[in-house]
């Protein structure tokens, strides 16, 4: 959802072969980019990556959604640092609370740790730009955890049963994430847009 947010806004053209649900290849800052997606932690990063090889990557730069853990952070912020990667969705007010507490960090996420391994594997710099999409105050509408396949993806079919199960609680929720979600994409794709590296 992220990417296409930033392709409203950069030419690029679709790449095979890379074994990635999603890649592109556009220009950022005067280079050549190529933009890979594959679902959420880090299972899923080690196998899209897996084929690259670090003579033809400069950099690593690593986006996407991440929940807030420090209270003052809104839907749509972008962070940069105090990112805590840990292969699970972080589902209540209180688990981030804990979270905040424990690391310190600003956000959770699921990918950048993988993904900072493989470009030190390659002896790359790499960065984090993350965009909140739900805030630390808020409790997820299910447990993503339990709706996940054995290399990590959200099964979305389950998630949307799930939801329709609990019309007037889970369903109502999952919408308005979903248009936070929307809305931090947004912003993301903005930011990615016109920033310059």
């Amino acid at each position: 959802m992220i990417a296409p947010a930033w392709l409203k806004r950069v030419p690029s053209r679709e790449i095979a072969g890379t074994g990635a649900a999603f890649a592109r290849e556009t220009e950022l800052s005067g280079r050549r980019t190529i933009l890979l997606a594959n679902g959420p932690g880090p299972r899923v990063v080690n196998q899209m990556l897996k084929d690259f090889v670090k003579e033809n990557v400069s950099e690593v730069v690593s986006t996407g959604f991440c929940g807030a853990l420090d209270p003052s952070l809104k839907v749509g912020d972008i962070i940069h640092d105090g990112i805590w990667s840990e292969d699970r969705v972080a589902v209540s007010a209180e688990e981030k609370r804990q979270l905040r507490e424990r690391t310190g960090s600003k956000v959770v996420e699921m990918e950048y740790a993988a993904v900072a391994a493989k470009a030190a594997e390659w002896g790359v710099p790499c960065r984090a730009i993350r965009v909140v999409s739900d805030t630390a105050q808020e409790d997820l509408p299910l447990d993503f955890n339990r709706y996940r396949d054995d290399a990590g993806r959200f099964q979305l079919t389950r998630i949307a049963v799930a939801g329709l199960m609990r019309p007037f609680s889970a369903l109502p929720e999952l919408m308005r994430l979903d248009r936070q979600s929307r809305f931090a994409s947004e912003k993301l794709g903005e930011f990615l847009a016109n920033c310059k590296f």
